[in-house]
């Protein structure tokens, strides 16, 4: 917030350590819980409840705080074995197998009686055998086919405040040059144009509005014989004090270089498209410039030769339960449009990447994932990545994928599985509290 954000020191310092601490109430509330099972119960009924009490406590941070940043079951994107459970019950299901587990080997640590020990530890010693035999062993799936091409272009382009950007013709002619990716001559003569070209997120400030614009995207599309997907800035409304809200948009651009329509950014980045809890955090105002977001309202797909798209930005990719949305509504591929130059040289790009990689295996969707710094890759239904480019060059990747069209469950049914441990979590503190009532009653 400092670097990018254009805020003094102290006020950066004081952001962040308001936002640690609340998001780490979290992890006070699960210790909360947990103390009165155990307080109104015993110890063994809080150790047997505290994986539904885990996921319960994740399902608010991702729905209350709007914050699911590397939720536990994340930490499982190459388990060959668990990522199998996420078409059925998404990320929040992994997240629960694991608690589960690491709650089995708790049993030592917990000084449980010797039987409910030994129990503990052999539920958890078969289900580490059978987890680690199947990681080797098990069946792998086979390479998945691919039946179409797009061309993902990483602009490369500084961020934060005082970056040295082109100007916008030069960044125009430069981006047409890397959607004419050097490998179309041989595709040409094998499959034709690409099925579809990408422009990330990024800090150029391409304007959806902008006649100039709009004809050179459109000659562009007619030029590569592909349409384009491309983020822009859409002006949304004038307010008294003559500043603007912006859409953070999704343009899109058919072949034929007719205009497709826009999809606008529904879920922002607290304190990089708006400022959350304004009165409390009002210090952080500047962080915007006066130019404020405000989230877009339907999520539209794009459709071309009878082929549909489902594109969103950044963070959103980090909420299951809305990206399923664009497959639940007929997306046959996803595209996730992305700026992570803000994250600098730390893990944070490679998370995100993660995440996005989750989205694939939940939907059973290919995932095309163009980036201003990286990563830019196609993921596949699997969450393999299976072309990527370095991070920190400009240039296009030019990436294999496919079209789809079936329904996995948890596209149908979005986290049921959190919604039960929310719904048991309820209950269990509850009953946990007329219990200690009525014990209090009788004393």
């Amino acid at each position: 917030m400092h670097l990018y954000g254009n805020l003094s020191p102290v006020a950066s310092v004081g952001i962040l350590v308001l936002f640690a601490l609340y998001l780490g109430l979290y992890l006070g509330l699960f210790g909360l819980l947990f103390g009165t099972i155990r307080r109104n119960w015993n110890l063994t009924a809080a150790l047997i409840s505290s994986p539904i009490l885990w996921v319960a406590v994740e399902f608010a941070r991702d729905r209350v705080t709007g914050f699911p940043w590397d939720l536990l079951g994340y930490t499982q994107i190459d388990n060959l074995t668990l990522v199998r459970l996420a078409p059925w019950t998404g990320v929040f299901g992994l997240s629960l197998v694991i608690a589960a587990v690491n709650m089995l080997w708790a049993a030592p640590i917990a000084k449980l009686p010797r039987a409910t020990t030994r129990l503990f530890l052999s539920f958890a010693c078969t289900l580490t055998i059978i987890a680690i035999w199947l990681q080797f062993k098990g069946p792998t799936p086979p390479p998945a086919e691919t039946s179409a091409t797009a061309v993902l272009v990483q602009e490369n382009l500084s961020v934060g405040v005082g970056a040295q950007q082109q100007s916008r013709e030069a960044m125009l002619a430069s981006f047409a040059t890397l959607s004419q990716h050097p490998d179309f001559p041989l595709q040409a003569t094998l499959t034709g144009a690409p099925d579809l070209i990408v422009w990330p997120e990024s800090p150029a400030a391409f304007w959806d509005s902008d006649p100039a614009y709009r004809d050179f995207m459109e000659q562009l599309a007619k030029s590569s014989s592909a349409p384009i997907l491309a983020d822009d800035l859409t002006r949304a409304s004038t307010n008294p004090d003559g500043t603007y809200s912006l859409y953070n948009s999704t343009t899109f651009f058919k072949e034929d270089g007719s205009y497709g329509g826009r999809y606008d950014k529904i879920h922002l980045v607290p304190f990089g498209e708006y400022v959350p809890y304004k009165p409390l955090f009002f210090f952080a105002g500047s962080l915007l410039d006066g130019l404020p977001f405000i989230p877009g309202t339907q999520r539209v797909l794009f459709e071309d030769h009878g082929r549909k798209y489902g594109a969103f930005i950044c963070y959103e990719s980090v909420f299951g339960d809305e990206i399923r949305q664009f497959v639940g509504h007929g997306a046959e591929v996803l595209v996730n449009l992305s700026d992570d130059g803000w994250y600098g040289d730390t893990s944070a790009p490679w998370e995100h990447l993660d995440m996005v990689r989750m989205r694939a295996i939940e939907n059973n969707r290919w995932v095309l994932r163009s980036t201003n710094t990286g990563v830019t890759a196609s993921i596949d239904p699997y969450g393999r990545i299976v072309d990527q480019m370095p991070r920190h060059v400009r240039g296009s990747l030019l990436a294999g994928f496919n079209f789809i069209d079936n329904i996995t469950f948890y596209t149908r049914h979005g986290d049921w599985i959190a919604w039960i441990c929310a719904v048991l979590t309820a209950s269990l503190v509850i009953v946990s509290l007329l219990r200690s009532r009525r014990q209090a009653t009788a004393q």
